[in-house]
């Protein structure tokens, strides 16, 4: 099943797109808060394959504001909508991109993205242990 990965922030939403078959998850792109949602919808649309959407909640002060955001999604687009813990999610980004050697601006500019692959990344693995235990 493919799902859609977001990392809400207060300026930027980065995008990840991944599978639960094959347990990866690829950073897609890092989307201005302005026009985030119109460019959010374009890609649900355009992609029919994807069956949910993983929003990340940082537990903390923007819960109302995130948890809002991802009802208002689903029902704008009727893909189901799942909230997934993103603690510290933004910091294996950070580390990530720092090993890899991209310069500041560069890694910058692909880290919340990358932050939203690593969350669904650790969704699908959540899922599967829970699977694995129920079955």
């Amino acid at each position: 099943m493919k799902i859609l990965g977001i990392d809400y922030g207060q300026s930027k939403m980065g995008v990840a797109v991944g599978d639960t078959a094959t347990g990866l998850a690829e950073p897609i792109k890092v989307f201005q808060i302005s026009n985030f949602k119109i460019q959010i919808l374009k890609i649900i649309f355009n992609d029919p394959m994807i069956k949910k959407i993983v929003v990340g909640l940082p537990h903390g002060k923007m819960d109302v504001e995130i948890k809002e955001f991802g009802v208002g999604l689903e029902k704008q687009t009727g893909v189901e909508v799942e909230f997934f813990d993103e603690t510290l999610t933004t910091q294996d980004a950070q580390r990530l991109l720092i090993t890899s050697g991209r310069k500041r601006k560069s890694r910058k500019e692909k880290e919340d993205a990358v932050a939203a692959a690593i969350m669904l990344e650790y969704f699908i693995i959540v899922g599967r242990r829970s699977r694995h235990r129920r079955g």
